[in-house]
């Protein structure tokens, strides 16, 4: 049962009854204290034990899309929804996921298949029929610039991209003003015309909007204005910004909006900014920004945007959903309250597939879905050979820092992934959590002995003496406590690794990058390794809500 403080809190909150924003927030934190001392509600299973949003009882409990999915790009397509992510280093890359009620996502496929460096915040939508993803990237020695991908069927296939020239720019949001004509907004916030066909630029980027400026007491990491998403309803253009940095302090990143009859303004701002923003370190989600508005199946309305999971930035930006409103006065507000707490889903939507299968018996290519490539060269892909129930990964490079990796997305808080290995000349292989080729941790082996990988570098001191080529590799991530065992007998029985480790500062606001730490796969020298039978299993650690309890 719950106590009489966090039932009194728990109805105010779920009511609206707290009146102030910050008072809202006090009386959150509170909750979310009580709830971590004794935990309310826990997360739905799916395979393999993932945590699920949709709690089965007509509501859900955030995320929608666990683990590393930022900067969330969504469209409503008749009553089928679509969203992809950042794929910043990893190829093949901008997986599209789909759904039908706005809480269940499963994944599609990959849209981009040709490399051109690290992607950031896309767009995603839908003109006269055809589909387009407008594309910031980054290749290496060049200056960021925006492309353009095409397909009329959002299942592809796509076409390669095209850049636009737009150079200096991230954050694409695309618009059609009211004079038909198309546009591109980007971070700044600036605007540049595109041709009907929106595979080119006319005329010049220019400035759009000054967003609302908070307080300058306020603690956030800078003002950094982006992630222009617009959307036009009844005489109104609305565009939603974010401000006040990605990353950095909790309490930074925000979700404001402007309104105006034309798309070249004037824009005014909405009077209830910020509409989103973490207020204490006691909330479960921080860093709360980079939002898109959309409609939901019954008609309400939605905002879906990204978070860090309290305690757990290693995961990278996740991806929340929450209603909003809309007011008399034509403006909206945020409605979810307190987010650790369940709300109900979206009406009338019809619930399909959530998340996928993390394990992996090879039997078929699912790169670019489950596996890819961390910063891959031009030629990475041949690395790769299918043979039955089992993937052929050539060496390259001579160790970790200077290869290339297969990373899979982690979702939960703890997990186990094990794998089997076989060598094949001269070769080295393992398992590792990667976060980027300057922070990473794992095992793997050589024919002669298990090598430990800790601080992105080998250990020679920590060297197990191991004469086989056929070894099958387990690891544990208990909540960021890392245990490593290995077996010689394809997992009958298990061999402790003398050495554990602590990963909860491999993330961002250390290394930079806004990546997440997963697990991967490498292999270096001038041999093969023969991969086998990858397994996920989600673990049910003390305090992880996982499924719900009564009260």
């Amino acid at each position: 049962m719950l106590d009489a403080t966090r039932r009194g809190l728990f109805k105010a909150c779920v009511a609206g009854a707290v009146a102030s924003p910050f008072a809202l927030a006090a009386a959150q934190a509170t909750l979310v204290g009580a709830c971590t001392r004794a935990p309310l509600w826990r997360w739905g299973q799916g395979i393999e034990g993932q945590r699920t949003a949709d709690l089965g009882d007509g509501t859900f409990l955030n995320p929608i899309v666990p683990g590393d999915h930022p900067d969330p790009t969504i469209l409503k397509d008749g009553e089928d929804y679509y969203m992809t992510f950042s794929s910043f280093n990893s190829y093949p890359g901008i997986v599209l996921w789909h759904s039908t009620d706005l809480v269940n996502w499963a994944p599609v496929g990959a849209a981009l298949q040709k490399n051109i460096g690290t992607v950031w915040a896309l767009d995603l939508c839908k003109h006269n029929n055809r589909y387009y993803i407008y594309i910031p990237a980054a290749a290496e020695g060049k200056p960021w610039s925006i492309y353009v991908i095409w397909a009329d069927d959002i299942r592809g296939p796509w076409s390669d991209p095209i850049d636009l020239h737009i150079e200096g720019c991230i954050d694409p949001g695309h618009a059609v003003g009211e004079d038909g004509k198309r546009y591109l907004f980007v971070n700044g916030i600036r605007k540049i015309r595109l041709t009907d066909d929106g595979l080119a630029t006319e005329g010049e980027l220019e400035h759009a909007y000054s967003p609302w400026r908070y307080p300058d007491h306020w603690i956030v990491e800078n003002f950094a204005p982006e992630g222009p998403k617009l959307m036009r309803r009844g005489e109104w253009f609305y565009l939603v910004t974010a401000v006040g940095g990605t990353a950095g302090p909790v309490t930074g990143h925000m979700v404001i909006a402007a309104r105006a009859r034309s798309i070249h303004g004037p824009w005014e701002h909405c009077p209830h900014n910020p509409l989103v923003r973490t207020l204490s370190e006691a909330e479960p989600w921080w860093s709360r920004g980079h939002a898109t508005l959309v409609e939901g199946p019954k008609g309400d309305w939605w905002m879906v945007y990204h978070a860090y999971e309290n305690g757990f930035r290693t995961l990278g930006r996740q991806t929340l959903l929450e209603p909003i409103e809309w007011t008399d006065d034509g403006w909206f507000r945020a409605r979810g309250g307190d987010l650790s707490l369940p709300m109900a889903k979206p009406g009338q939507g019809k619930a399909g597939p959530a998340g996928m299968a993390l394990s992996d018996d090879f039997s078929r290519n699912r790169l670019g879905i489950h596996w890819s490539f961390h910063q891959p060269r031009a030629q990475e892909m041949s690395r790769v050979k299918y043979l039955e129930k089992a993937l052929v990964l050539s060496g390259t490079g001579h160790s970790p820092a200077d290869s290339s990796p297969l990373t899979c997305t982690a979702v939960d808080r703890a997990y186990r992934v094990e794998l089997s290995l076989s060598l094949s000349g001269d070769a080295e292989a393992g398992l590792l959590l990667f976060y980027n080729h300057k922070a990473y941790v794992g095992i793997g082996f050589n024919g002669s002995f298990i090598k430990t990988h800790q601080y992105a570098e080998e250990h020679p001191w920590a060297r197990v003496p191991l004469k086989n080529r056929n070894l099958r590799i387990r690891l544990t991530n208990d909540r960021h406590v890392i245990t490593y065992e290995y077996s010689r007998d394809n997992g009958r029985s298990w061999q402790l690794h003398p050495t554990r480790m602590e990963v909860s500062g491999l993330h961002h606001n250390v290394f930079g990058g806004f990546l997440s730490l997963k697990p991967a796969i490498y292999c270096v020298g001038s041999g093969q390794v023969q991969l086998r039978d990858f397994r996920y299993q989600a673990l049910v650690s003390p305090g992880q809500f996982q499924a719900r309890s009564s009260t």
